[in-house]
């Protein structure tokens, strides 16, 4: 069997988030990846200039297209900025039976939005009950759940089990924005709670680690991984990506992750 994945989310034309990153993901991990378009952005390492966002019927076409030919195992889904978008990816799911990896991006690392203000009420009604889990980081979180920025892993905790009453099965808080030697996920079902450390990478490339984390674990649950196994995984992919980082020069702002850490160093190519 050929593990395949699916990524339903945005372009990022500097190639270290969205779409780029996903595919780039999923390759790394040894899955086939396929794809689905929401919007194209024009961005670089410095920020995003302009966001199109793609109509809702090329998105569910896209959507038919895979799902009716390709044994997809895994699906994660990213940049959703419109109403009609996340209206439109959440009937789909629905209608194909499909619970999701969801990533809720709202901010670039640059700290452009590129999720709209309307949207994220739709967002919460619509496609988090589709989620077999959810990915916010700290400041995702807090717009999801309308309270402040967690300062600690009991507040990490409370805003979890807040998240979890919007409908996802799992909830994954991303701790790469608190401070500390160690970075620390904490992911909760509802029932048992679980800590994912590794050490901070001190990097100014680190363009996409959202998009990848959650690819990452798509791409390990379209292996045939439990979901605890994937998040380990997955963490551990991230974490040496970061490492790998600052071998690559890309750009004059935030760099990406390095993808491919295990194929080529970035430096000599």
């Amino acid at each position: 069997m050929t593990a395949i994945a699916l990524t339903i989310a945005g372009s990022d034309s500097g190639g270290g988030a969205g779409i780029q990153a996903d595919l780039k993901t999923f390759s790394a991990l040894g899955v086939y990846g396929t794809s689905v378009l929401t919007a194209i952005t024009a961005q670089n390492t410095r920020g995003v200039t302009t966001v199109e966002n793609l109509s809702p019927g090329i998105i569910r076409a896209q959507i038919d297209a895979v799902l009716s030919d390709i044994d997809v195992k895994a699906i994660k889904v990213g940049m959703v900025s419109t109403v009609g978008a996340i209206e439109t990816i959440a009937s789909a799911l629905q209608r194909w039976g499909w619970r999701i990896v969801l990533d809720p991006v709202m901010v670039a690392t640059s700290g452009d939005r590129l999720l709209q203000p309307g949207a994220i009420d739709a967002l919460r009604h619509h496609l988090l009950r589709r989620a077999v889990l959810l990915t916010p980081n700290l400041p995702e979180a807090a717009l999801l759940t309308g309270q402040p920025i967690a300062a600690d892993e009991a507040q990490m905790m409370r805003q979890a089990e807040m998240l979890l009453r919007l409908g996802p099965t799992s909830v994954l808080i991303k701790g790469g924005h608190a401070k500390g030697d160690l970075s620390t996920d904490i992911l909760f079902d509802g029932v048992t709670m679980q800590k994912f450390s590794a050490p901070r990478i001190v990097t100014d490339n680190d363009h996409g680690t959202g998009c990848t984390l959650a690819a990452a674990i798509a791409a390990e649950l379209a292996k045939g991984a439990n979901l605890h196994g994937a998040v380990a995984r997955a963490k551990n992919y991230l974490t040496a990506a970061l490492v790998a980082a600052d071998g690559l020069r890309v750009g004059q702002g935030r760099g990406p992750v390095h993808h491919f850490h295990q194929w080529w160093s970035g430096t000599n190519v």
